[in-house]
């Protein structure tokens, strides 16, 4: 009888990655994340040694990889984000609003990811930013904080948008603050076909720039052809927008979203099991309303998939737009602000020791043992070896 353990992703990385990165070409982030998440936490990556001045217990600490699909990094950041984002909340109705590509576009998104993604965000920022502005609608300038994902619960390939978006901007004159009904303000349908429409003339721009590569055919012509055939299908298929319900308060959205913004494609706790072929993980099936599952890949399809949502080098994957942009941040945020009476509080750049401490619940820099302070007396360079 075979024994599984209990695991993290680093140890199926461990096991598996060598192999899998000598079997198939990757690209170079997905080299690099690899390498971070194997390494994160241990000697490769050297550290520090700390010892009690008051008992002297000694510890040591290795570095962190700080690699965003690393699951062990990523929490200090997310505290000091919420800290940031939670001086900027404004007194009104806060949405969530989804906006997906059809499947039929993987083939593109995979092989141009830097420029696809670019066009997701610039469409769907583009539709909100320009529906809102009429005064059908709303009549204002709003404010939008994006997230890209491109993951579904069971790592298959799913890019989309999350966007959240105050109930309420600024007026074209910038003198008033216009504020939107409780339910959100622009139809799924209007939102919808406006998406659509803005992504596919992008998207068209882009190809006659040849910045769009354009995989399984051979010669030019074959490739305008299938090109067209594509950009007509996807005109005459309806395109989805999901669009819930808001917030009970707006600290709830900073909460929710955080959920999101530096989060990884699957994490520690969702891990089962692994053997010497494949993993088991655990998630959610939403067409099947929610309920939690087993799913057992083969560990190369594993890590196939993982890598499907290793993003291109500098990408950014959290955006603002409107009055939340930082451009616009110190003027028209700051406007909208006083106008809805909320104090402008200085920005709160927490500590490294505090961050740990709001994330982890503990005061590393106190000893367990004694209550004394750990003092490093010994840099561990990184193991070369």
């Amino acid at each position: 009888m075979e024994v599984t353990i209990l695991l993290e992703l680093q140890q199926v990385f461990a096991r598996f990655a060598e192999p899998f990165l000598d079997s198939r070409p990757v690209h170079r982030e997905g080299i690099k994340a690899s390498q971070a998440i194997v390494n994160c936490r241990t000697a490769a990556l050297g550290g520090h040694v700390d010892q009690c001045d008051s008992c002297d217990d000694v510890k040591i600490s290795y570095n962190s990889c700080r690699n965003r699909n690393c699951p062990k990094c990523g929490n200090v950041k997310k505290e000091q984000w919420i800290l940031d984002r939670t001086a900027e909340l404004l007194p009104v109705p806060y949405f969530h609003t989804v906006f997906t590509v059809p499947h039929e576009l993987n083939g593109l998104f995979l092989a141009n990811p830097k420029i696809m993604y670019t066009l997701l965000f610039k469409a769907a920022s583009q539709t909100l930013t320009q529906l809102a502005l009429d005064s059908k609608f709303l009549g204002a300038q709003i404010g939008i904080t994006m997230v890209l994902h491109t993951w579904g619960q069971n790592l298959s390939f799913h890019p989309h948008v999350h966007c959240i978006v105050p109930g309420g901007g600024l007026s074209p004159s910038g003198c008033t603050f216009v504020r939107s009904k409780k339910t959100f303000f622009i139809p799924v349908r209007v939102l919808s076909k406006v998406f659509r429409g803005k992504f596919l003339y992008h998207l068209k721009q882009a190809f006659g720039q040849k910045k769009i590569t354009f995989t399984g055919v051979a010669s030019p012509e074959e490739t305008q052809v299938a090109f067209q055939s594509l950009i007509d299908f996807l005109y005459a298929k309806d395109w989805v927008v999901y669009c819930k319900k808001p917030f009970k308060t707006p600290y709830h959205v900073v909460q929710y979203l955080s959920r999101y913004t530096h989060k990884t494609a699957i994490y520690n706790n969702r891990l089962i099991t692994m053997d010497h072929e494949s993993v088991t993980f655990r998630y959610r099936d939403y067409k099947d309303e929610g309920q939690s599952k087993t799913m057992k890949l083969d560990a190369m399809e594993f890590i196939r998939r993982f890598m499907l949502h290793v993003l291109p080098s500098g990408f950014q994957r959290i955006r603002y737009y409107g009055f939340l942009s930082n451009g616009n941040r110190k003027t028209k945020l700051r406007k909208c602000l006083r106008l809805n009476r909320v104090p402008i509080k200085p920005k709160v750049k927490l500590t490294a020791s505090e961050l740990v401490l709001k994330v982890k619940g503990v005061d590393l820099s106190v000893c367990p043992s004694c209550g004394g302070h750990w003092n490093t007396v010994l840099t561990l360079y990184p193991n070369s070896g």
